[in-house]
């Protein structure tokens, strides 16, 4: 006969808003248990923008060192004509968002972000192999069901599973994600090849076409060494049953090479491996709870990644949510709930709607209310 082992919060998801709440959480006072379906860490993903928003949130957890050692530092975010180079923006970050938004803004690999924060939590907490597969709302805990036969009996779940949450669905009923009708390719370059074409590739570069198509460029290492593109191209549909199919240089050529401006060239052709996929959406969600389940990030909000700020809103929600239970206690977790979703819903909707517009930087616009945000800080009841 199976034991159901007992434990007060059970964060569902250990990836980059999962592990963020758990170590802030553990921070704060909290017992708490990470249960992730992978069977073990991986270094997976590519590039991440971390703002000055969320820096703020690992210099709360004693990483914003060790992160700002890691990563790159552009001094700017340049919008540029994929074809003519002209620039149609630069949006000042560097030295300037230390000052005026209180905080670094760095890009780095996901993985290598995602591996500070694993390493940051007491191993006996973080459960690999676990992949949730029922739950079951009970008077006093939920009782989770896990694919490896386990069960758990948590006192509060926190979805942090992503766009395909089994959290959400419980709270919402199941509903696929829908197709956004654009795709994203993402690339490492060959830095050698790179560098042979003598050309200037600046940290943080978005190459901008008609029909919103876009390459965004930057680097992933403070040393240089690591630099790497994502796209986005509007398409009829996706039809791999797949999460990601194989892409190639040919791809990339036929996408964005017609009349390219050199740099652009130079980094088409210095491409290596690169992967193809769709990106996905679904309508801003009207609950973010419901008894002792609530939902942060994706599994609340995903978004397309052209703010930069997916990521970015998982982790200001751990962040507001730790604070929202540290306010009310466990015991009151209810009320907790509703400050959490009060503090974050018109923030993160309106993140969501403007990446999802794809309009964020390609002119001059002011990037405070972003940027200059601190989790940490902000007035939440």
């Amino acid at each position: 006969m199976t034991t159901t082992e007992q434990v007060d919060i059970a964060v569902i998801g250990g990836g980059l808003g999962g592990a963020a709440a758990a170590a802030l959480l553990i921070q704060a006072g909290f017992s708490v248990d990470i249960f992730e379906q992978a069977p073990n860490f991986v270094r997976l993903g590519a590039g991440i923008h971390i703002g000055p928003n969320v820096m703020k949130v690992f210099r709360e957890l004693g990483m914003e060192d060790r992160l700002a050692s890691i990563g790159a530092h552009p001094d700017f975010w340049f919008s540029r004509d994929g074809r003519t180079g002209e620039y149609l923006s630069r949006i000042e970050l560097g030295d300037f968002a230390k000052r005026e938004y209180g905080a670094p803004y760095i890009t780095i690999h996901r993985g290598d972000l995602h591996a500070e924060q694993i390493a940051a939590l007491p191993p006996k907490r973080l459960h690999f192999d676990h992949r949730l597969i029922d739950l079951q709302e009970r008077e006093d805990d939920v009782l989770l069901s896990f694919a490896n036969g386990k069960t758990v009996a948590a006192k509060l779940v926190i979805g942090a599973d992503g766009i395909g949450s089994m959290i959400r669905e419980k709270l919402l009923g199941a509903e696929k994600p829908r197709f956004s009708g654009w795709v994203g390719h993402r690339a490492l370059v060959d830095m050698d090849k790179l560098r042979a074409t003598g050309l200037d590739y600046e940290l943080c570069v978005k190459w901008w076409w008609e029909h919103s198509r876009h390459i965004m460029a930057y680097a992933t290492k403070t040393n240089g060494s690591e630099y790497y593109y994502v796209t986005g191209v509007p398409v009829d549909g996706w039809e791999h049953e797949s999460s990601f199919v194989d892409s190639s240089r040919e791809e990339m050529e036929a996408i964005f090479g017609d009349n390219a401006h050199p740099i652009v060239r130079g980094l088409i052709d210095s491409t290596t491996e690169v992967t193809k996929w769709p990106f996905w959406n679904r309508d801003p969600l009207s609950i973010w709870s419901h008894g002792r389940l609530c939902l942060l990030g994706d599994a609340c909000h995903p978004m397309r990644p052209h703010m930069a700020q997916g990521a970015c809103m998982a982790i200001e929600d751990a962040a507001v949510l730790t604070r929202s239970l540290t306010l009310s206690g466990m015991d009151n977790y209810k009320a907790a709930f509703e400050i959490y979703e009060k503090a974050r819903h018109e923030r993160a909707t309106k993140v969501q709607t403007i990446s999802n517009a794809n309009t964020w930087l390609k002119h001059h616009e002011d990037p405070a209310w972003v940027y200059a945000y601190d989790p940490m800080t902000v007035q939440i009841a």
